[in-house]
């Protein structure tokens, strides 16, 4: 698989950017470029302009970027792209891997369920069925396990029982 640009979402959490440590283990010592991508998004009253918390949530984007690059610099890493993208995270994630030419998407998952993954849905869902481009999905340390229920038995082929009658 060709991996000469990989995408790691972003959301300012380090559960997500547990993501980038797999991403560098993912391009096996070859030239790649690491394109780190932030969604941001204002969420404002009804009826206010909503002009400043968009340019506010933007810049502090930008700001998580520059400090995610300045320290993968310090430990070596220099070809990293950044770019934040306006609107919802699935749809901006499915967005950058597309114009961007990703060539793998990378991200971790925070391993919401029940009542947190209705309210908050599931961004690597949504981008596992919004996109063409290969993703690797990351248990991130510390995100919740949650076992399905019931058995988890091999189905066997079993003859029927013959009722006894007496």
């Amino acid at each position: 698989m060709k991996t000469a640009r990989i995408l790691v979402p972003l959301d300012g959490s380090r559960l997500a950017e547990a993501a980038i440590d797999a991403a560098l283990d993912l391009r096996h010592g070859m030239p790649c470029t690491l394109m780190l991508v932030r969604a941001a998004e204002a969420h404002v009253l009804p009826a206010v302009d909503p002009t400043d918390d968009q340019v506010g949530v933007v810049h502090e984007a930008e700001q998580y970027l520059d400090a995610v690059v300045q320290r993968l610099a310090q430990r070596g890493v220099k070809d990293v792209d950044t770019s934040v993208w306006y609107g919802p995270a699935a749809a901006s994630i499915i967005e950058a891997a597309r114009l961007k030419k990703a060539d793998l998407i990378v991200m971790s998952t925070h391993g919401r369920s029940g009542l947190g993954r209705l309210i908050m849905g599931s961004v690597t869902e949504s981008v596992l069925r919004g996109t063409t481009a290969p993703v690797c999905v990351v248990r991130a340390p510390g995100a919740p396990i949650e076992v399905p229920a019931g058995p988890a038995m091999p189905h066997e082929k079993k003859e029927p029982v013959q009722p006894v009658m007496r």
